[in-house]
C-alpha cells in the first residue's frame, strides 16, 4: 500500500473512532419521532446523520482496503475499461 493510501486509511479510521461512539449513544437514546415535536425532529435528524456518516466512512474503508488487496486498481473508466 502506498504511503498516501496508508494515510487516508489511518485518517479514515480516526474519523470512524471518533464518530461512531457518538452514532451509538444517539441511537441507544433515540425513541423515535413524536408528531409535531419539533425536539424530536431534530434529534432524528442528527441521528441519520451520524448514521449515514458513520455508514460512509465505513464503506469508504472498505473500498481502501480492497483496493490494497486487489493490487490498487481502483475502477478503470474509458475506452479499455469494458
Amino acid at each position: 500500500m502506498d504511503k498516501s493510501k496508508l494515510t487516508r486509511l489511518k485518517d479514515l479510521e480516526a474519523k470512524l473512532a471518533k464518530y461512531k461512539p457518538i452514532y451509538l449513544e444517539k441511537k441507544r437514546v433515540f425513541r423515535g419521532v413524536s408528531h409535531e415535536n419539533a425536539l424530536a425532529e431534530l434529534r432524528y435528524t442528527q441521528f441519520m446523520v451520524y448514521k449515514d456518516l458513520v455508514e460512509g466512512l465505513e464503506k469508504e474503508i472498505r473500498a481502501v482496503k480492497a483496493s490494497e488487496k486487489s493490487g490498487g486498481g481502483g475502477m478503470k473508466v474509458g475506452p479499455g475499461s469494458r
